[in-house]
């Protein structure tokens, strides 16, 4: 549906107030800027901060919301003959490929990571995205997978092996996420750090694949497509 103006102007203000207080805050530090200053430097009343921000975490994390639902709508928008851990795995190289923000690879990513370990209320927030982000997936794979004719898995309520699968793909993404951050608030070059990472998201996605790679596969012949076990090629292709 075409976006109103009012709509638009709502989404244009509030993108304005969390950059602001984003580059204040990577400034200064998250603990050191008040939702007051932030108000003050976009132009906007504390009200109007706290109508579009719930907490000043909120501020911070703006994205939050993208970052949880994530994996689950890789899952959901995967393709025809398409595993969970492939559509996963196709959507991870995209990222690095494109130096788009979603894994966390990218430029600034380091100051980030900073002014989240300084601020104790960051940290126990992004957990409480991790845990959200996982259930999600968890959620998603429960309602898509397909059901197997003998175990009926994924349609029974207490079959665990969405949220086993779930814990699998997103402790692999946090892992890589972690090894690329660290290495760049060691100083590391990003270009740097990329070539390595992208060696061991294949290891990485291919230990996923050889344990749950067959789990999840949406109906339907995949154009081109090859054995799940394959060897995969660069940046992820499929």
């Amino acid at each position: 549906m075409e976006e109103s103006l009012r709509e638009r102007k709502k989404r244009e203000t509030r993108q304005r107030i969390a950059d602001v207080a984003m580059g204040l805050f990577l400034q200064r530090g998250f603990d050191n800027v008040t939702v007051a200053e932030v108000a003050r430097a976009a132009d906007v009343s504390v009200n109007t901060v706290f109508n579009y921000f719930r907490t000043k975490e909120d501020l911070f994390l703006d994205r939050s919301e993208d970052v949880e639902e994530q994996l689950a709508r890789v899952v959901r928008e995967r393709r025809p003959g398409e595993s969970a851990i492939r559509a996963v795995r196709r959507d991870f190289f995209d990222a690095l490929r494109t130096g788009d923000w979603r894994y966390g690879m990218h430029e600034g990513v380091d100051l980030f990571a900073r002014r989240v370990r300084e601020s104790p209320s960051l940290s126990v927030r992004m957990l409480e995205i991790g845990y959200r982000r996982e259930e999600r997936l968890a959620l998603a794979l429960a309602e898509d997978a397909e059901i197997d004719s003998e175990t009926k898995s994924g349609s029974d309520a207490d079959d665990l092996t969405p949220w086993l699968v779930s814990a699998q793909v997103c402790a692999v993404i946090r892992a890589l996420t972690r090894h690329f951050a660290m290495r760049r608030m060691a100083g590391e070059e990003t270009e740097r750090i990329l070539a390595d990472v992208r060696d061991q998201a294949e290891h990485a996605f291919r230990l996923l694949e050889r344990g749950i790679g067959d789990y999840a596969v949406r109906p339907g012949p995949a154009p081109g497509s090859r054995p799940i076990h394959a060897p995969a090629p660069p940046d992820g292709g499929i």
